[in-house]
């Protein structure tokens, strides 16, 4: 995808696309790229993807990280996968663990939540952290410069058994149309930033 310049100038709105919608992931890497391509190329871009297999409504972080991973080339670093998930016990270790390894990483947060039975399926991105655990009124550290969420079924009462009982289906798709719009920015990032990386010296480059 050959995406314009003018495209990056950027929207503080809150940008919102259905899943299922025609271009669905194209639009959600043009949004993306209005974030990431003005960063320094020496800057780590890293997706922090939350959530657990343990809940099918909280499967949609971990899935999209395991897609992402099995990318084969990929500008992007990523943590929180079906194997080794980002959730309420680890969370500030994983964070503490970023920030070590990563010089100033711009971060992005992926979580699913909970919101209006007509917004189900609903895919946003937004600037600022994400929080877990606030549908379910867990207190857990805010996660990201920008962050993607996922809502994937009604807020409410009984959030745990709302999640447990989401739709595999819905998650799946989801997660493939997120992966898809990621994957598609990351392309674009890669031809962006090649010829600058090429200059750059080696005591310079990340190790």
């Amino acid at each position: 995808m050959n995406l314009k310049h003018s495209l990056f100038d950027k929207s503080k709105s809150l940008f919102r696309v259905a899943h299922d919608e025609s271009l669905a992931s194209e639009k959600l890497a043009e949004r993306l790229l209005t974030e990431l391509a003005p960063l320094s190329p020496h800057r780590s871009i890293v997706f922090v993807c939350i959530g657990t297999d343990r809940s099918t409504g909280d499967s949609l972080g971990p899935l999209i990280g395991t897609k992402l991973q099995e990318q084969p080339f990929s500008p992007f670093h990523v943590y929180g996968t079906l194997a080794k998930p980002i959730h309420a016990l680890n969370l500030d270790e994983m964070l503490e663990h970023i920030q070590k390894l990563h010089v100033k990483p711009f971060i992005i947060g992926i979580d699913a939540c909970l919101g209006r039975s007509k917004n189900i399926g609903t895919v946003t991105l937004g600037i600022g952290p994400v929080k877990p655990g606030a549908g379910v009124n867990k207190n857990l550290s805010p996660v990201g410069d920008i962050h993607i969420a996922g809502i994937v079924n009604v807020s409410g009462l009984m959030e745990f058994f709302v999640l447990q009982n989401t739709r595999l289906h819905l998650v799946m798709s989801m997660a493939d149309m997120i992966t898809d719009g990621i994957t598609l920015a990351g392309k674009e990032i890669q031809r962006i930033r090649k010829p600058t990386l090429l200059k750059v010296p080696p005591t310079l480059k990340e190790t």
